[in-house]
């Protein structure tokens, strides 16, 4: 696949919480476009969704910075967010709720997803597949995982 393009790690700072979602979310889909991931129109909005939901939680919930992580290998995308939080959980909301069903709507909408933790904190992970078969890219040297990491620190946010 000689247009696959392999970015190398960025870093940004970012204040905490919401602002710096969509941020996060537009470096990770020019990620997944910038790749070619043969996905659907449909499957990339997913994939933009989730992405938006779990990059959230981390941010918002910690109000620390968040590693994210994406890959692409044996047919599948994998967004993993790592964060200095506990273990995630998945709530049942009440119907009026205007928050809440970030993991939910992962639940729903991603061929898998899940959480381990780590010595920091948790990695929170979920996985696309392709819509088409396609090769998994190799950088030259035998590895079959493509990657790319972006760190988005939280920084203090100015006195008002």
């Amino acid at each position: 696949m000689s247009n696959v393009r392999f970015p190398v790690p960025l870093e940004r700072e970012e204040p905490p919480g919401a602002g710096a979602v969509p941020a996060a979310r537009r470096v990770v889909m020019a990620i997944v476009r910038g790749w070619g991931v043969p996905l659907s129109e449909t499957a990339l909005e997913e994939l933009e969704l989730c992405a938006s939901e779990v990059i959230a939680n981390a941010l918002v919930h910690t109000g620390e910075r968040c590693v994210v992580t994406v890959s692409w290998c044996s047919g599948r995308v994998r967004v993993e967010v790592a964060d200095q939080g506990a273990e995630p959980r998945v709530k049942v909301c009440e119907e009026e709720a205007t928050s809440g069903r970030g993991l939910l709507l992962v639940e729903a909408l991603a061929q898998a997803w899940g959480w381990y933790p780590t010595q920091a904190g948790k990695v929170v992970w979920f996985e696309y597949p392709e819509t088409t078969e396609a090769p998994c890219p190799t950088r030259g040297w035998g590895t079959a995982v493509v990657a790319a990491t972006v760190r988005w620190f939280a920084v203090p946010a100015s006195p008002s």
